[in-house]
């Protein structure tokens, strides 16, 4: 009988292990896939996630990006210097979350990788979690099992508040000029935008949509793209998948268990940044499961609470932002990209620096006027 089995090894459920088995709780992580295993992403990281941990990440990050350059369809590019204390770290996932599992480890989790779920029923106090390698008995459950993860259905969340939004990502290895440059192109793709994230060996190249609208080519988008970086990227392998935005207040708790990450909807509703808010996420549920376990019959009730005010709060003018951007991105290209400090802003919502409501008013009335 664990304490608190904790399923998906993601960035989410590897902060939760880690923090809770460095409490002293017995911990055990289910993943379907054998670890590492490759998972398609950007791969940027705020550097604000280190305040979370005490232990260094150096070893998970392939290069430090302190520059940001925009374009609007392959032209009228601005470049910008990000003025924040630590770089955007950039990291491959299959060695970043494994990591944070390695640490875990160390603490005392233990981890069943290549071990799915195949169904979970509540026994009056604890949880019994079947899978394809035996049955598993914990007294709390946190599902971090991602936007294709099938434990939040199982769990009953079926009216959950969230925004399905698409992305392609393609991983081409070449010789990297600038390792600590982001490219971000707004005028190609309807409703969102391309990126190119360095690493040290390649490219991360995707393109993703954030409110809906007509399907579009984004083989087709990518492959144009990765053109003007000297790439074929339709000679590399190319993976789609789903994003789960935040979409409002949620309830995220259950009878003894939790969702975190993607399974929570966590993404940025603007820039679909997952990372960060997954880490987040995973060091609340550890924290709401450690209180649970010695007795306080309201910390589930509090974790959902803490998720929708210190991150939904702050999701929900990042929507209003992406609402009015995306649908004029032109506009938004020239009056808020194009602005001396607006790279620089982005940076710095990305590295934790600003939130979107310090900026969301003077942004949503330069919008609102030119878009009128």
């Amino acid at each position: 009988m664990y304490d608190c089995i904790i399923v998906g090894a993601g960035p989410a459920g590897g902060t939760a292990a880690y923090h809770l088995s460095k409490r002293g709780r017995s911990v055990l992580i289910l993943d379907k896939e054998s670890l590492p295993r490759y998972k398609p992403c950007g791969g940027g990281v705020s550097p604000a996630i280190a305040e979370w941990f005490d232990f260094d990440f150096s070893p998970a990050i392939s290069v430090k990006a302190d520059t940001i350059r925009c374009t609007w369809k392959m032209e009228d590019a601005i470049e910008v210097e990000l003025q924040t204390p630590e770089p955007v770290w950039l990291v491959r996932r299959e060695v970043f979350d494994h990591f944070i599992v390695k640490q875990a480890q160390k603490q005392g989790a233990e981890l069943r990788d290549n071990t799915e779920v195949t169904s979970i029923e509540f026994q009056s106090n604890y949880w019994q979690v079947h899978t394809t390698n035996g049955i598993f008995r914990a007294h709390y459950l946190i599902a971090a099992d991602g936007a294709k993860g099938v434990m939040a259905k199982w769990l009953g969340f079926t009216q959950r508040k969230r925004r399905l939004a698409g992305a392609l990502e393609a991983e081409a290895p070449a010789k990297v000029d600038r390792t600590n440059v982001i490219d971000l192109e707004f005028g190609m793709v309807n409703n969102g935008y391309v990126w190119n994230f360095p690493k040290a060996d390649g490219y991360s190249i995707g393109v993703g949509t954030f409110i809906g609208g007509k399907a579009q080519n984004f083989k087709k988008i990518i492959d144009e793209y990765g053109k003007s970086f000297n790439l074929n990227v339709n000679a590399c392998q190319q993976y789609g998948h789903a994003l789960c935005l935040w979409n409002g207040e949620q309830t995220l708790h259950t009878t003894n268990a939790i969702l975190a990450g993607e399974a929570a909807c966590v993404v940025d509703p603007m820039t679909a940044e997952g990372i960060r808010p997954s880490i987040f996420s995973g060091l609340k549920a550890s924290e709401a499961i450690d209180k649970a376990l010695s007795g306080d019959i309201n910390a589930l009730n509090n974790y959902s609470n803490i998720l929708n005010q210190e991150w939904g709060s702050d999701m929900a003018w990042a929507a209003k932002i992406a609402g009015l951007f995306y649908r004029f991105p032109n506009i938004g290209y020239q009056v808020g990209v194009k602005r001396p400090n607006g790279p620089q802003i982005m940076g710095q919502i990305l590295c934790g620096q600003l939130r979107y409501s310090d900026v969301a008013s003077q942004a949503i009335k330069r919008l609102t006027a030119f878009g009128s």
